[in-house]
């Protein structure tokens, strides 16, 4: 195994360390505590399924939503499809017309193929040069047989934070659904389903510091009600949404993490912006690169910059070894195609393919930022 201990980590939007405090809670749970959270007539199973609804009351609490709101599932990728999936087949009386913009995670965007294979419509708004949507857009493309309009909150590749609550205005007018990919947002920046307006919800435990293969899908129960044909049959677990035995330690880890979010939130606003401006101001003054989306909402951890003269695949091999960045999305990095998302943005093949993203996480430090923009200068 490689020594990684000097090793900097700056793709946070990939995947986030497990916080101690969150492996240390869901220790007991592999162990003495394994009990299966649906065996509730003796207390092995009692306190696992205690433990599960406590982790769905942290989630809650997060976002603010009730706590029969929150389904369990293996992560956002699971949410998105069982959400759109499941809106498609509920609500055929409605319509089969889907709007969402085409810089959506490929969760989405995969997803919205295969309803349209299977007889759905789907129309991709326009958005501007920093990723934004276009409202009007949206006024002028929603129609009575839309039955949701799925828009992303945080990009994660720019960290372009959408009006959410504009969006949600229109969409409510028109009797429609907003579905929300909010898995690069949470943890983040604060966000409240309520203050959004946003009907479906979906959010993933390892971008906020806890485990991977766990995730929640928030369906809203009131004004309007959600209703999902689910993908996963066998048992009714989670109130018919998604059967299967519940994953009870990465369940507890993901309500650590939630609990602890209000402290990852403070701590991207108070010490990671620092550390993003600082890299952004470099990059510009030492004509390293350009930003994208400079002057837009955006989180507060996230750098899209396209460089100057070189391309990034070629920047990313000779700093792997110390300095982990990326091109773009985790899930598309196999994939050499430029990315979905620069391109819907205006950008050129060869801008795209000139682009990194340097995505911060809490713990790390502007000592790093400096050995990342002094190997850039080397690298220049």
């Amino acid at each position: 195994m490689p020594d990684t201990s000097s090793f900097i980590y700056f793709d946070h939007n990939a995947t986030t360390p497990i916080d101690p405090r969150v492996l240390e809670y869901m220790y007991p749970y592999f162990s003495e505590q394994f009990g299966n959270a649906a065996s509730i007539t003796y207390p092995l199973g009692l306190n696992a399924k205690n433990a599960v609804d406590k982790a769905r009351k942290h989630i809650a609490n997060l976002i603010n939503c009730l706590d029969q709101e929150i389904t369990f599932t293996s992560g956002a990728t699971e949410s998105m499809n069982t959400a759109i999936k499941g809106i498609f087949w509920r609500y055929q009386t409605k319509g089969q017309h889907f709007l969402s913009l085409p810089s959506e995670h490929s969760a989405v965007m995969d997803t919205l193929e295969w309803v349209k294979s299977q007889g759905a419509e789907v129309t991709f708004l326009k958005i501007d040069s920093d990723g934004l949507i276009d409202l009007e857009d949206l006024k002028n493309n929603i129609r009575t047989d839309t039955v949701a309009v799925i828009a992303m909150l945080a990009n994660n590749e720019t960290g372009v934070i959408q009006p959410i609550q504009q969006i949600a205005e229109i969409v409510h007018k028109n009797n429609s659904l907003l579905i929300c990919d909010a898995t690069q947002a949470v943890s983040k920046t604060k966000v409240d389903v309520q203050d959004l307006g946003i009907d479906v919800l979906a959010l993933s435990a390892h971008k906020m510091y806890g485990p991977k293969g766990v995730g929640a899908l928030y369906l809203r129960r009131r004004g309007p009600r959600v209703s999902i044909a689910p993908l996963i049959h066998g048992g009714g677990h989670e109130r018919g949404h998604r059967s299967g035995t519940l994953n009870v330690p990465g369940i507890i880890g993901l309500g650590k993490a939630a609990e602890l979010a209000p402290s990852f939130i403070n701590s991207y606003q108070n010490e990671v912006l620092p550390i993003r401006q600082f890299i952004e101001a470099e990059l510009t003054q030492n004509k390293i690169a350009t930003i994208n989306a400079q002057n837009a909402s955006r989180l507060a951890n996230t750098i899209n910059a396209e460089l100057i003269d070189i391309r990034a695949e070629t920047v990313i091999k000779k700093v792997q070894n110390r300095i982990g960045i990326s091109t773009g999305s985790a899930c598309s990095a196999s994939d050499p195609k430029p990315s979905h998302v620069l391109l819907a943005m205006g950008r050129s093949e060869q801008q795209a393919q000139r682009t990194i993203r340097i995505s911060l996480g809490v713990g790390n430090t502007i000592k790093e930022a400096k050995v990342l923009i002094n190997l850039l200068k080397e690298i220049q």
